[in-house]
């Protein structure tokens, strides 16, 4: 595994406004960018190789806990993943997080911690929006340091055998996961308002695990 670095310094701060982070990302080797007026969805295959994949997914069995909601809407049954927090001083989470970087052109210092996620057969997280609603109970307790999410970038580590799929509802657009295969989109409209176009599905998983990451990045530095 590479050394432990310290990720490149970035001009693109948080990611808004968005359109020198689009310009960023487009100038990368392999991107799709998903047709939509509605939001701005990006994929990118085999970004993080397979023997990295492999070597986060240790990490993330060896610490993962019960996910979490940030303003809970009685229904226990709405994300049912486990979520490991990852060390970025562990060499392995800092060469993930310095491709990622390298991706989106974000500044590091907007990144809330690396997270891993782990989905066993019949686990999900049902349509939700990243972002923080304004209006939420819990809004300025997540929201009053380093403000709202901007940008979202996950990461698929593995293929489960059935299911696990992420769909984006308000365009009907399903991503099927694959080993290394990135997903970045923003999540605010273009006047800084959260965009509920975002609401996506990490759908069941009918056979095997999947494991995801999942990096954030708020609207002012984290922490």
């Amino acid at each position: 595994m590479e050394p432990h670095l310290p990720p490149a310094p970035s001009t693109l701060g948080s990611g808004f406004p968005a359109e020198p982070v689009i310009d960023h990302i487009m100038t990368r080797a392999g991107v799709q960018r998903v047709p939509s007026a509605k939001l701005s969805l990006f994929i990118r295959c085999g970004l993080i190789p397979a023997d990295l994949c492999t070597t986060l997914i240790a990490r993330i069995d060896a610490r993962r806990r019960p996910s979490t909601i940030a303003d809970a809407n009685g229904d226990p049954t709405f994300r049912t993943s486990e979520t490991c927090d990852l060390d970025s001083a562990d060499p392995v989470v800092a060469t993930a997080e310095r491709l990622i970087y390298d991706f989106c052109g974000l500044d590091p210092a907007h990144g809330e911690p690396l997270q891993g996620q782990r989905y066993a057969v019949g686990q999900e997280f049902k349509a939700h929006t990243d972002y923080f609603d304004p209006q939420g109970r819990d809004f300025a307790k997540y929201c009053s340091v380093a403000g709202n999410r901007t940008w979202t970038v996950m990461l698929y580590l593995n293929e489960p055998g059935a299911g696990g799929a992420t769909r984006f509802k308000a365009i009907d657009k399903i991503v099927q996961p694959e080993v290394g295969k990135l997903l970045a989109w923003n999540n605010l409209r273009p006047d800084g308002s959260p965009n509920p176009a975002t609401l996506h599905h990490g759908m069941k998983v009918r056979d095997g695990t999947k494991y995801v990451l999942t990096k954030w990045f708020r609207e002012r530095p984290w922490g």
